[in-house]
């Protein structure tokens, strides 16, 4: 193990400590880590992003759910809509996907390009909503009847988040709040569950059985993610959070900037 790839897990470590802490955005690390440091491609990487998020964010979500932080509600309403969102997507529409998908003039659009500048674009979206915050909101008494707007939300989430390899963390924790009336713990918590059980099996389903997987890889990295996710959820009642939140927004943004130079001018 050279340096380079040493940096590259302990990168592992604040993948599961931002997720233990903001209830999301362990793919905004693990997808860029995964890429550039350990230079799998743009299906592996997406792939084991999902793996290693799901895995994580099972255990901060078995650690929230005993705490009863929760809302199992939530999770089925908007979790088995992205469930089948994010399997269609990984089962059916990458792997149908060529590696050249269309030019302009002599510069060719690839499928790593449109995958991780679609990622990058996520990414400034994300960064612009942390660096926004939350202002306080009193939440209204949620109706615990059907709703379809967070049906149809669960659906669209799941199916864009498969695209990239995400869990979705920076999108599911504001619809929550937004459509579910959640608020910002409870959004967090229940984050964790969706992004758990939409994450692995959409990899399971949509991913193992189509690419050849580095277990062994896989498990250290999981296994020191799921370190970071513990002492995450431990120490997330004591740090400023939206301090946190708008440290983590820039360096994502800086991050976005390196992968669309990466893809779209050096290559």
């Amino acid at each position: 193990m050279d340096f380079i790839e040493f940096f590259g897990f302990v990168g592992a470590f604040f993948i599961g400590l931002i997720m233990g802490v903001l209830g999301g955005g362990g793919s905004i690390l693990a997808v860029p880590i995964l890429a550039y440091i350990f230079h799998f491609d743009e299906k592996i990487a997406t792939a084991y992003s999902l793996c290693i998020v799901g895995s994580t964010g099972l255990i901060g979500g078995i650690k929230q759910a005993s705490q009863k932080m929760v809302d199992w509600k939530v999770v089925y309403q908007f979790g088995l809509p992205a469930v089948i969102g994010i399997t269609l997507v990984r089962a059916f529409l990458i792997p149908a996907l060529p590696s050249n998908l269309f030019s302009i003039g002599d510069f060719i659009i690839t499928r790593r390009m449109a995958m991780f500048g679609l990622f990058a674009v996520l990414m400034v979206f994300a960064a612009i909503s942390m660096l926004k915050g939350k202002k306080e909101e009193k939440f209204i008494q949620k109706n615990d009847k059907l709703n379809p707007i967070l049906l149809i939300q669960g659906f669209l989430i799941g199916g864009l988040t498969g695209m990239v390899g995400a869990g979705g963390g920076f999108l599911i924790v504001p619809a929550l709040m937004m459509v579910a009336k959640l608020d910002m713990k409870k959004a967090s918590a229940t984050s964790l569950v969706i992004i758990a059980i939409n994450s692995l099996i959409g990899f399971f389903i949509g991913d193992a059985l189509h690419i050849k997987i580095d277990w062994s890889f896989l498990s250290v990295f999981i296994g020191i993610s799921m370190v970071g996710i513990l002492v995450g959820t431990y120490i997330n009642k004591f740090l400023p959070v939206q301090f946190l939140k708008r440290t983590f927004a820039i360096f994502i943004i800086l991050m976005a900037f390196f992968m669309f130079i990466e893809e779209f001018i050096i290559q």
